[in-house]
């Protein structure tokens, strides 16, 4: 099939957990797509569910609660628990938030749980969809330039480099969330 691996990049950034974070990498390193064009399949890929989401979440939500009580005491649960941990960030921030907890690519982050938390708090579905959208699109730009930056190590440096690099970066980012966590 002509377009088998588009499709599959396609897919790859509607997954919940990969999203743009899986599909640049697989795209630009295992199915040598151009750069250009791995960005574009992976942000429209990564838009599908965010659609999806904002237009029905809501209603399925209200139809399982109605319906089902132990869905009812999940949904209380979630949206405690969510806005306890996302308030301060939305006061300090406001709808600027959604964009920059989407925008920085990282376990947990990205257009699913944005969409999640632009339906918890209730945003427009035009303004969530825009914020998602732009933070998608920073997201994928930054994927795109970490990916294309450990190519070009690898190419020019070997895999050990590389993977001495990714595995420098790792430890200091442990580091810091151990000293960041320690009392003062």
């Amino acid at each position: 099939m002509y377009f088998a691996e588009e499709i599959k990049i396609f897919l790859l950034a509607m997954t919940p957990i990969g999203e743009l974070r899986a599909s640049l990498p697989v795209a630009l390193t295992i199915y040598r797509l151009d750069w250009w064009l791995a960005y574009l399949i992976s942000v429209m890929g990564n838009l599908v569910p965010v659609v999806l989401l904002l237009l029905f979440l809501e209603p399925v939500s209200f139809w399982l609660s109605k319906n089902f009580q132990i869905f009812q005491k999940f949904f209380s649960w979630i949206f405690e628990r969510t806005r306890k941990k996302y308030d301060p960030k939305i006061e300090k921030y406001g709808r600027l938030a959604l964009l920059i907890f989407v925008a920085i690519p990282l376990p947990i982050t990205g257009a699913w749980t944005g969409s999640l938390i632009a339906f918890l708090y209730g945003l427009p579905f035009r303004i969530a969809f825009v914020l998602i959208t732009l933070g998608i699109m920073i997201a994928g730009s930054i994927v795109l330039l970490a990916t294309l930056v450990g190519i070009a190590i690898e190419k020019y440096f070997g895999w050990q480099v590389l993977a001495g690099l990714l595995l420098l970066i790792g430890l200091i980012w442990v580091m810091y969330n151990i000293i960041k966590r320690e009392p003062r």
